[in-house]
């Protein structure tokens, strides 16, 4: 097992003309099919990439306001379900600024497009926020709790959840109702972590950050709705650098429709900062 997993997934090779290919081990799967946030990271990687080898044609690697930009914000639509293996990524970069830039990306495999994404890069939150209202998730520990049951070996989830393989996932048992056969609120808390070579490449560690906005288990399993939820539509906003350590995630839900139903995340660094928030539509299990 490499000791940078998630950077790897990241990694792209350059096919000139604004294309990548990048390489999604099975690891970054949710039963057979690639997971949507390892896409959303891929995605957001191709559009940062694209972004800086542009700011370095164009003055000779001086910009460094360009190369300090994150993506701050991705909204994806999920047209497919790739296999894990190779993808390729064309990105088209719609405007480049000092303070926003706005690029396009395809992910497509085998000539068909899997997913197509805006990113929104700019320089992520570094102050005391003006305001952050309470939440739930204020209440978790910095670290997993007693009540943290890791996603690997034989736990019940890692035989589905293969993400686990490639950084350390807690889930707060008191919180997943459905791991007992009970049911409960539609809400889902973990702690989640990169392993210590992805978390120490500030850039991997943004990636890993966005990524973790679709980590949970779908929240309506809560319900005792079980199976696929295919994510259609999912919008993650990073709002400053993650700090090392680990990262509290809350999932939640306010309507569970007929059809579809909406799935919040958020998420605290270490320090307890907000550092990610996401919001994605996806289609209620049949």
């Amino acid at each position: 097992m490499s000791t940078s997993p998630f950077r790897d997934l990241n990694r792209l090779e350059s096919l000139g003309g604004g294309r990548f290919r990048a390489t999604i081990d099975p690891i970054w799967t949710i039963g057979p099919k690639v997971h949507g946030g390892s896409m959303m990271a891929v995605c957001a990687a191709a559009a940062r990439a694209a972004l800086r080898d542009g700011a370095s044609d164009n003055d000779g690697g001086s910009n460094d306001g360009v190369r300090a930009m994150q993506p701050i914000a991705v909204s994806a639509n999920y047209l497919a379900a790739p296999d894990p293996g190779d993808v390729e990524l064309a990105v088209t970069v719609q405007k480049q600024g000092r303070q926003v830039s706005l690029v396009d990306v395809e992910l497509s495999q085998a000539g068909r497009i899997a997913v197509r994404a805006a990113v929104t890069l700019g320089i992520p939150d570094g102050d005391v926020p003006a305001f952050v209202s309470t939440s739930s998730i204020d209440d978790m520990p910095a670290e997993p709790s007693e009540h943290a049951a890791a996603v690997e070996g034989d736990h019940p989830m890692a035989q589905i959840v293969h993400v686990g393989q490639g950084c350390d996932m807690r889930i707060d048992t008191t919180s997943a109702h459905f791991l007992t056969g009970a049911q409960g609120e539609p809400e889902v808390r973990m702690w989640v972590r990169a392993r210590p070579d992805d978390e120490a490449d500030v850039d991997t560690a943004v990636l890993f950050a966005i990524m973790a906005g679709d980590i949970s288990a779908p929240v309506t399993m809560n319900r005792g709705l079980f199976g696929w939820a295919p994510t259609v539509q999912l919008t993650t906003y990073l709002r400053r650098l993650p700090a090392p350590g680990w990262l509290r995630v809350r999932a939640s839900s306010d309507v569970l429709g007929s059809t579809w139903f909406e799935e919040d995340h958020d998420i605290l660094d270490s320090t307890g900062a907000v550092v990610v928030q996401s919001r994605q539509l996806a289609m209620m299990p049949r």
